[in-house]
């Protein structure tokens, strides 16, 4: 995972049009369970943006705000060290958010995952989704995961290059 400086510092980057982006003005803080309607509503529009094409159209239509708002009310009201979730959050609405956890048993060698990484259209390609995983890195570093598995649709080439932009290699 990254060291937590590498989280610290605001990520630059040119945009199409030549400006120096920023996630200035966005917080990165714990999610609490008053957020699982914000994280569920984003994950679900996100599902139907990146996914279309990728998985069948029937199961897009069937997800279900209310089902997801109650898994993601149990998983934030868990006890400390479970899950690792974090949102982003600008003028006070919820505009990404990145969860993982410990593993059970090791895979590839990691004892830890990568279980969710989503952002709002208008805040991608800021370092913002960076900055998120780098969040949730360093939170389960601190509680002793040495190395993060990340899953992707094969076919999802924007979220592969993001994470193999982040270090890491497919196996």
């Amino acid at each position: 995972p990254p060291n937590a400086h590498d989280i610290e510092a605001p990520v630059r980057r040119r945009t199409n049009a030549g400006r120096a982006a920023l996630t200035d003005g966005i917080t990165i803080r714990h999610a609490t369970p008053a957020d699982a309607e914000a994280i569920a509503r984003l994950r679900i529009e996100s599902w139907r943006q990146s996914y279309r094409g990728l998985v069948p159209q029937a199961s897009l239509d069937a997800l279900n705000v209310e089902a997801s708002v109650a898994t993601w009310r149990r998983v934030l009201a868990a006890p400390p060290g479970r899950a690792s979730v974090f949102v982003a959050e600008a003028d006070g609405r919820v505009v990404g958010f990145a969860s993982g956890n410990r593993l059970d048993e090791a895979k590839h060698d990691c004892d830890c995952e990568l279980s969710a990484i989503y952002l709002a259209r208008e805040v991608q390609r800021r370092g913002l989704g960076r900055r998120l995983v780098g969040t949730v890195a360093a939170d389960l570093a601190s509680r002793g995961a040495t190395a993060m598995l990340a899953w992707t649709l094969a076919g999802n080439a924007p979220s592969r290059r993001f994470l193999e932009a982040l270090g890491a290699a497919p196996v």
